[in-house]
């Protein structure tokens, strides 16, 4: 007897998490900040990944 207790409170456990994981992943997607070019080309000339020349010719065509 006491084993089908335990049985319905962990699937009563596991459906609440479940629900929780499929409302917290809901959130997370509001919540992408999306960068521009210009910031994503900011950042990656802060980093050493572009040369001078190529900053400004990328940043001319986006521009």
């Amino acid at each position: 007897m006491m084993f089908g207790g335990i049985f319905w409170l962990l699937l009563l456990a596991v459906i609440v998490w479940f629900v929780f994981q499929l409302l917290n992943k809901n959130q997370n997607i509001g919540n992408t900040k999306s960068e521009s070019a210009m910031d994503i080309l900011n950042k990656r000339y802060a980093k050493g990944e572009v040369t001078k020349e190529e900053y400004e010719e990328m940043k001319r065509n986006l521009s």
